[in-house]
């Protein structure tokens, strides 16, 4: 899998652009509101002309919380893969980014499901259309999420196996392109972040026999696009790896899990998934907690003042 060289998290203005679908924009046509799809579409430049928000308005709100500035635009067209973003949308996004995120097609292939062939070829061809236009660009990959429908319901290469898998091996997928292309930047683990959810009891790992107590649903009603909090967190893990900020920082009181009406606890609890998945992943090193920060200063202020009253009676000693 290709580890992430450390990004620090950055002060000057960049543009980014966000490729993909409805994984990307937030869920179907259509959707209930409040919705990952509607959030602050005036935040983004839709390049569709669709007026769209998404995930990337979500990492938009994220970064002027926390004093990034970034300017952010998406293509994402329902039901796509790469290849559909090469053969018909290039007049619209070959242009000079600073930093680009990939996410193809929930299956890999929609033609051949769990068969990373395609990926692993458009990933290449676009990676090398925008290093031509900037060859220090940062191009990143999302490898998605395990589909609950394609889990436990329909005809899959996935149906009856365990909810991780689907996950996993659309994850292995994505490591091959990144490991085929020089121009990868790394591979942003949503679908593994989503495994995390589950394992630690956050989130409920089959929407079809009801949802636990205290627990949150990562999947909209349809069992496969993510419902607000699965967007949510895999906005966090894309703000992590591409601006190498901690989403811890967001806090309790985040303006995006605040609007969706989430509750302290779970917002928290999403934050922390993010970053142990981001640091698992190599996103970046770890940062210290605001507390041990606080303990940190307080040692290096008690550290400096012990050397004052060192050389300051070094001193007078000099002297006698």
């Amino acid at each position: 899998m290709l580890v992430f060289a450390p990004v620090a998290p950055s002060l000057a203005a960049s543009n980014i652009l966000f490729i993909g679908n409805s994984f990307t924009y937030g869920g179907r046509e259509g959707a209930p509101e409040p919705s990952a799809r509607g959030y602050k579409p005036f935040t983004v430049l839709d390049l569709n002309g669709t007026s769209i928000g998404g995930v990337p308005a979500l990492f938009k709100d994220f970064t002027v919380q926390l004093g990034l500035d970034y300017s952010v635009s998406l293509a994402a067209v329902g039901g796509t893969s790469l290849e559909y973003h090469y053969d018909n949308r290039l007049a619209v996004i070959d242009k000079a980014w600073d930093k680009v995120v990939l996410q193809g097609h929930s299956v890999l292939d929609p033609l051949n499901p769990g068969n990373p062939a395609s990926l692993i070829t458009y990933t290449g061809l676009l990676a090398d259309v925008f290093e031509a236009r900037n060859d220090d660009v940062e191009i990143y990959l999302t490898a998605t999420w395990s589909r609950a429908d394609l889990t436990y319901r329909r005809e899959s290469p996935w149906l009856g196996r365990p909810i991780d898998a689907m996950a996993n091996d659309i994850a292995a997928g994505y490591a091959l392109a990144a490991a085929a292309s020089p121009h990868i930047t790394g591979v942003i683990a949503v679908g593994a972040a989503w495994n995390d959810a589950m394992l630690t009891g956050l989130a409920d790992s089959n929407p079809y026999d009801g949802i636990g107590a205290g627990q949150i649903n990562l999947w909209s009603s349809d069992r496969y696009h993510g419902s607000l909090y699965g967007y949510y967190l895999s906005a966090l893990m894309q703000l992590g790896a591409v601006t190498g900020a901690d989403p811890r920082r967001l806090g309790a009181a985040e303006n995006v899990a605040a609007h969706f009406g989430f509750s302290a606890d779970h917002t928290v609890q999403l934050q922390d998934i993010a970053y142990d998945r981001l640091l698992a992943s190599g996103a970046f090193s770890a940062v210290p907690e605001a507390a041990t920060w606080a303990m940190l200063v307080c040692g290096f202020g008690l550290v400096g003042g012990a050397l004052r009253h060192r050389r300051a009676g070094m001193a007078t000693t000099a002297t006698r």
